[in-house]
């Protein structure tokens, strides 16, 4: 929406033009007049501005636009090496300014930190073509201002977005990630459903047949998708049981729990990479590829390509984090007095030793290091100082619904199980097991 400016506009002048709007927007027999002075007056004012041009719908966006500066604009991408002298020094922006914009206001954003493929602007004045403004889209959802003249201001600035509601549903047939593909929807939407079921459900092991049918969420900017889908209500049907999850804030943040109101984070997550493959499993009497004898395998190996970002299974300190010709680079976490976890065959840690980690930090990266055919990650778990198979491992869910939000809860879960009812189509697979 463009506004009319009163800035610097002298005070007869700007009495006249209040008057005149006044006067247009009542509703007498003086304001029908044709032939009123103040009316006319009013309407020129407003009916004589034309559309916003495209370099003032740019400039609006960014919050830039104004009556009194017309601009012109340069439109690019970083390209590979580029810093923020190549951008702006070839449009005059002096050495000074440059150093300005580094140094004073690196706590807003660091241009070192610029990187390829990312859009800029310069807005430039139309009457003399000084660059005033620089603008750098940081990702999808954020850009920043750099101001070029006079006091050199920055401030950093949101696209509008718009959230938007999906549904999904279909049958595993290959993999989950191409089975949303085929059925319309984005790819990432797998990765969403990983972190949901990250404690429930093994993605290595889900099999032709399982089904789904999800509701979810995601952003959208500047007619875009930003950021990963989010699941609002989903059900997965894995090797004939039923794992519903629904999304639910209990005054904690928004959390997943089943229909009984457990919670599905549990200890520990299932895998430590997402969408692996298991290649070999804990064995005390496997043939070892590498030594070609018979040797304890006690740990979980999950295939997967090389630099695949490996993640601690659960909160914890690192307590190792070294290489041995067997190992290779290998990271070690204790996460309490019972449980340690263990990560070997890393190509690059990310952690170091006596470091705090999250459950599902990066800290490390797949790799082949040490006795290793192929890209993939040993994952091996300890408990109470004995190693044993994880995968055979039962752990206790962790807060559940409070009583207080019960009632709540169960409102919420017959919504959505409403919703995902009603959209459900007749081209997919009837999911009658989820409905039990």
């Amino acid at each position: 929406m463009r506004y009319l400016s009163l800035h610097n506009v002298p005070i007869n002048t700007a009495l006249l033009l209040w008057i005149g709007f006044m006067v247009a927007g009542c509703g007498g027999e003086q304001a029908d007049a044709d032939n009123s002075p103040l009316l006319a007056f009013g309407r020129s004012a407003v009916e004589a501005k034309p559309p916003l041009t495209a370099e003032e719908s740019l400039a609006e966006q960014f919050a830039l636009y104004s009556d009194s500066v017309t601009w012109t604009t340069e439109y690019g991408e970083v390209r590979s090496g580029q810093s923020l002298s190549h951008i702006l020094s070839p449009f005059g922006v002096s050495n000074a300014t440059l150093h300005h914009i580094a140094t004073e206001h690196r706590d807003l954003f660091d241009v070192r930190r610029m990187r390829q493929g990312r859009d800029w602007w310069l807005f430039r004045s139309a009457k003399d073509s000084t660059a005033r403004q620089f603008v750098y889209g940081i990702d999808d959802r954020e850009y920043v201002v750099f101001g070029l003249t006079g006091e050199k201001t920055a401030r950093r600035g949101r696209y509008p977005s718009e959230t938007r509601r999906g549904y999904v549903q279909g049958e595993v047939r290959g993999s989950l990630y191409q089975s949303l593909e085929d059925a319309g929807h984005t790819t990432t939407l797998a990765y969403a459903m990983s972190g949901v079921y990250a404690w429930t459900i093994d993605f290595s092991r889900i099999q032709p047949g399982d089904q789904f049918r999800i509701i979810y969420e995601r952003d959208w900017v500047n007619e875009k998708p930003a950021g990963l889908p989010r699941i609002v209500a989903s059900e997965f049907l894995h090797r004939g049981r039923n794992f519903p999850a629904f999304a639910f804030d209990q005054g904690e943040g928004l959390d997943y729990f089943d229909e009984t109101g457990a919670s599905l984070r549990k200890a520990f997550l299932k895998a430590p990479v997402s969408f692996s493959r298991i290649s070999s499993r804990f064995n005390k009497r496997r043939f070892h590829p590498v030594l070609k004898k018979v040797k304890a395998h006690l740990g979980t190996d999950y295939a997967a390509p090389r630099g695949t970002e490996i993640v601690a299974v659960g909160d914890g300190v690192v307590t190792k984090a070294s290489y041995t010709k067997g190992n290779g680079k290998y990271v070690k976490i204790r996460h309490n007095g019972t449980y340690t976890t263990q990560y070997l065959h890393m190509s690059r840690r990310n952690v170091k030793e006596g470091q705090a980690v999250r459950q599902g930090d990066v800290i490390g990266y797949v790799g082949s290091t040490g006795l290793a055919t192929g890209p993939h990650v040993c994952f091996r778990f300890w408990k109470n100082g004995k190693q044993v198979d994880h995968l055979r491992e039962d752990f206790p869910p962790s807060t559940p619904i409070k009583a207080e939000a019960e009632a709540s809860f169960e409102e919420a879960c017959r919504v959505l199980l409403a919703e995902m009812a009603q959209q459900e189509t007749d081209d997919g697979p009837r999911l009658a097991a989820l409905d039990q």
